[in-house]
Order: structure tokens, then C-alpha cells, then sequence
């Protein structure tokens, strides 16, 4: 069922993979990040509950013979099968019968509160989808590989160049990883579509999650401190304070509005690496404010390629949450995890990479050439902390850090004497 304007993505493997690996996979993720065009490209019948003329008759006969709509040619796509919550465990019953692998494909965009019989584990695998990585939208040359570092295949002897301008930097975080706004070249229709996207998260979205009743002010006022807090340690009773500034709600209710954000996959929060080389009271644990993607906190923040590229102070917290997003689609197929480093001495490293065998990376972010050597220095520091720690614990020593890198807003890459990879974010690729 693919179709000739598909664009691919770093997540096909994985989908591949999981196909062979399991009965059904369900495809997570923001909506109109591509989880249903890429599902095509592997389905050979379909099931779309949100778009099909004779909704309410499937979903009536999803109550009363969920097995009938299991019938076509696999992988079946049972796209947003929320609506018809039956459907997960007439899937799960269907592949426990059959044992068979690859047989369904499972999308949706919320995590809507639906009642279901059993989880799905080992029967149904659950499967991540981000918005495009500037590689995938075709923004980032793609010359140095994350995992080629990791596994010693590059070591950037001859350096590396990226041809991303700053001008074309900013304008791709606020156009983001969407992939209705990569396939045509309007520049003003391509920064329509996050604009819509925001509107949409407090106008109706919102009201899609359960049945409970909020306020589209609330949830808007809740977006737009997030954004003006994007990529910091703000802590919910600074964001509290921020929305009490124009409106009056409880920790509670922005607990339950975090929460919606959540289900809704717009935020996706870091959380701190708490390593044993410092009292566990000096660590900063809290969360690091994040977007799934960029563009939605420049939509928030009224920001325009034209604001940002007259303060480019306020566009470094934009630029880490997009390096971000990025490293978590790169590392996707190894499981990676992101977190960060910080303790109250000041030292911090504004990414730490996990991947699945225990290997990891050390990042700082920085948008300019002048910011790197302090940035180098915060990596080299936490490094040097683990071997001073290892040789106090030499019966249960840390691992080092596999990989010390910078990542820039820059033109030209290459690797100092002290080991840390300066890498523009326009050169990366999974």
C-alpha cells in the first residue's frame, strides 16, 4: 500500500525488525508525524477508523465481532484503533491463536484511556515514531553517523562540513520535522503547519484524551509556559507561578494538564542522570523541559525565523531541544535513552546518550564556535570525576563515557586533542 511520495525514515528498520519478530506492532507517537504513511508502506489491508465514511458501522461491529475486522491480507493496518478499543485484545486473542508474526500494524496518536482485557506484552510490540530528524527532512548532510562513532568507524580525521547555514538552521526549527511541510517548498505554508498544530493541541485535541472537561485557555496558557521554559530545570511551581501570573489554577490541575501533554505526545520531558560520582544531595534531578519537537514552543512563542535570527540567546534553548530530538531518533534502533547531567556546583552536560548494550555519550549543545571550549570543559570534568570515583571504587568501577561530544550550530567539524568530537548538527545521522 506505500505510496511514491514516501520520504523514508530512520524508524523503518525498526518496524521491519518488529514485524519479524512479533504478531502485531503498535506504532506510538504525535499525530502528523507520519506514524499512519509509514504503516502504508508495509500494510496490505487497511482498517482507518478516523477517516472511513462508515465509522460508527465499524466500530458497532468492533463491539459485537471484533474478528471480522481482522480479516484481509497482512500486515493490517488498524489505524487510530482507539476508537474501537475492542480491537487490541481481538488482536492479541488473534495472534495468540496463530502464532503468527507480522500480521497487524496498530497506530495512534493519544493515549486515551480505553479499557482492555490484557496488555498486549509479547503479542503486540510498541514501537516510538518522532517527527522527521533534520537527516530525514534532507537539512543534514548525514556525513558523520552517531553509531559509526560509537563503534569506532569515524573518528573524523579529515573533519567533516556541514552546509547548513544559521539562517537555514533556524528556520528548520521552526518549520520542524513535519512531513506534510517537507514535501513542498512554500515557506510561509511550511510555518503554517506547527501554527495549526498548537492551535489544535488546546482547541480540540484536548478534548479527545478522556471525558474529562477542560479549559482550551488553560491548556494554551499551560503550552505557552512550557515553551518559554523549554530546554531549563524550571520546576512546576516556577511554571505554576508563570500561569498565576494571568490566570488561576492548582499544582493539581497542572499536573492533570502536564499529564494530557503526555498522552498527547507534545512534551517529552529529560530526566537527570544521577551517576555515583557525586553525593546523591548535589544532583539536580528535576526535569529539563522538552518539546517533542521544536517548532511546537516556537508556535507557543509567536517566534519567527526573523525573530530568532536576531536573538540567537533565546534560539540555544530552541537549538537543544531540536539536537535532542534528533538523538533520539538516531539512537532509536538501540534503544537509546536521553537524560542530563547537572549538579549544584555548576557542572553539567546538557545530554547524556544511553544505548541498550551500556555504552554512552556525553553532549553539550552549543549553537556557536565561542561556546565550545566551556563546553568541552563541562565533559572533560565529568570525565575526569569517574576516574577519580573508580579509583575510590576500584571493586565496582563506572564505565567511561564512550564519546564526548559538542554539538553546534557551526559549519565545520572535527575532533580536538582532548578527545571531545565537535560535531555541527547539520553533518549527524543515525
Amino acid at each position: 500500500m506505500g505510496t511514491d511520495a514516501y520520504i523514508n525514515r530512520i524508524v523503518d528498520k525498526q518496524l521491519e525488525l518488529k514485524l519479524r519478530a512479533f504478531g502485531a506492532t503498535y506504532i506510538v507517537g504525535p499525530k502528523w508525524c507520519g506514524k499512519t504513511t509509514t504503516a502504508e508502506q508495509y500494510s496490505k489491508s487497511a482498517i482507518k477508523l478516523q477517516r472511513d465514511p462508515n465509522k460508527e458501522a465499524i466500530i458497532k461491529t468492533a463491539e459485537i465481532n471484533p474478528m471480522a475486522l481482522l480479516r484481509g491480507e497482512t500486515p493490517r493496518l488498524i489505524d487510530e484503533w482507539q476508537d474501537a478499543p475492542t480491537l487490541w485484545d481481538a488482536v492479541r486473542a488473534y495472534c495468540d491463536e496463530h502464532h503468527a508474526r507480522g500480521q497487524f500494524i496498530l497506530t495512534g496518536s493519544t493515549s486515551k484511556k480505553v479499557q482492555t482485557a490484557h496488555t498486549g506484552t509479547g503479542r503486540i510490540s510498541r514501537l516510538k515514531m518522532y517527527p522527521m530528524s533534520l537527516y530525514e527532512s534532507g537539512d543534514s548532510n548525514g556525513t558523520v553517523s552517531i553509531m559509526d562513532l560509537f563503534n569506532g568507524k569515524e573518528q573524523l580525521e579529515n573533519g567533516c562540513i556541514s552546509s547548513l547555514t544559521i539562517e537555514q538552521l533556524v528556520f528548520a526549527a521552526c518549520r520542524g520535522g513535519w512531513p506534510e511541510s517537507i514535501l513542498f517548498d512554500d515557506r510561509e505554508a511550511q510555518l503554517a503547519i506547527p501554527k495549526d498544530y498548537y492551535h489544535q493541541i488546546y482547541e480540540e485535541d484536548i478534548f479527545k484524551v478522556d471525558e474529562v472537561k477542560r479549559s482550551s485557555t488553560t491548556m494554551r496558557a499551560v503550552i505557552n509556559s512550557y515553551a518559554r521554559n523549554i530546554s531549563t530545570l524550571a520546576k512546576t511551581t516556577s511554571i505554576l507561578a508563570d500561569i498565576n501570573a494571568t490566570s488561576s489554577i492548582t499544582d493539581k490541575t497542572l499536573a492533570d494538564y502536564i499529564d494530557v501533554l503526555e498522552r498527547l505526545y507534545i512534551v517529552d520531558d529529560l530526566y537527570g542522570w544521577c551517576p555515583a560520582i557525586r553525593s546523591a544531595s548535589a544532583m539536580r534531578s528535576g526535569r529539563k523541559r522538552e518539546f517533542v519537537d521544536p517548532s511546537i514552543a516556537v508556535a507557543a512563542l509567536g517566534g519567527s525565523p526573523e525573530f530568532f535570527s536576531t536573538d540567537l540567546k533565546t534560539f540555544g534553548f530552541v537549538f537543544e531541544c531540536l539536537c535532542i530530538r534528533d538523538l533520539r531518533i538516531y539512537s532509536s534502533a538501540y534503544d537509546g535513552q536521553m537524560s542530563y547531567y547537572h549538579d549544584r556546583y555548576g557542572l553539567e552536560a546538557d545530554g547524556v546518550l544511553h544505548l541498550d548494550d551500556g555504552r554512552y555519550a556525553l553532549f553539550e549543545f552549543k549553537l556557536g564556535s565561542k561556546e565550545i571550549e566551556e563546553g568541552a570543559g563541562h565533559l572533560c570534568e565529568i570525565e575526569s570525576l569517574i576516574k577519580q570515583y573508580n579509583e575510590k571504587e576500584k571493586q565496582c568501577p563506572m564505565r567511561l563515557p564512550d564519546l564526548k561530544i559538542v554539538v553546534t550550530g557551526t559549519q565545520y567539524g572535527y575532533r580536538r586533542p582532548d578527545g571531545v568530537f565537535v560535531i555541527p548538527i547539520g553533518c549527524l545521522k543515525d
